[in-house]
């Protein structure tokens, strides 16, 4: 499987509940690369979509302890693992982890590859992305060039798992 995120300069992914960064390009981005596909997330991070909807045109998958927890359109699954068992048999490109915090940390080890949209700047954070330039497994593979949204600099880039 694969994991789609956008950091700050130091890992942060998400605040209060939000993301940190509205980049209409990385939105694009993640829906290019998503749609179609299946998409793990944990309970809050879909509470925190519009609506506390899932998203549309994929297969998603929600990780959640809460035993009555439902919601339309989602497969639910009370832990990383149980989520693991149910794409087993799906090509690597066919799954993306796509939050939050304790998702990424959870499924890093089962992912392949790892989109990250890094972003020139380091806002207050209260989630984090595990910092792969620091892991000996993770190697960045392809950096693209640097983009501007309103002020805010970033670049898309690839770490393979090595």
């Amino acid at each position: 499987m694969y994991a789609i995120v956008a950091v700050s300069e130091n890992w942060g992914i998400g605040k209060d509940n939000g993301l940190l960064f509205t980049i209409p390009e990385d939105m694009r981005f993640f829906r290019e690369m998503t749609v179609g596909k299946t998409v793990i997330m944990g309970r809050k991070t879909l509470e925190s979509f519009p609506g506390g909807k899932p998203l549309k045109n994929r297969r998603n998958i929600v990780i959640s302890t809460q035993d009555d927890y439902s919601a339309e359109g989602i497969e639910i699954v009370s832990s990383p693992l149980k989520a693991v068992e149910l794409v087993e048999n799906l090509p690597p490109e066919e799954v993306f982890v796509i939050g939050g915090g304790e998702v990424y940390r959870a499924l890093l080890p089962f992912c392949d590859k790892v989109f990250v949209t890094k972003v020139k700047k380091r806002p207050e954070a209260d989630r984090y992305f595990p910092d792969l330039d620091s892991m000996p497994e993770w190697k960045l593979t392809e950096v693209g060039e640097e983009k501007e949204h309103e002020g805010l600099k970033f670049r898309f880039c690839v770490y393979d798992r090595i």
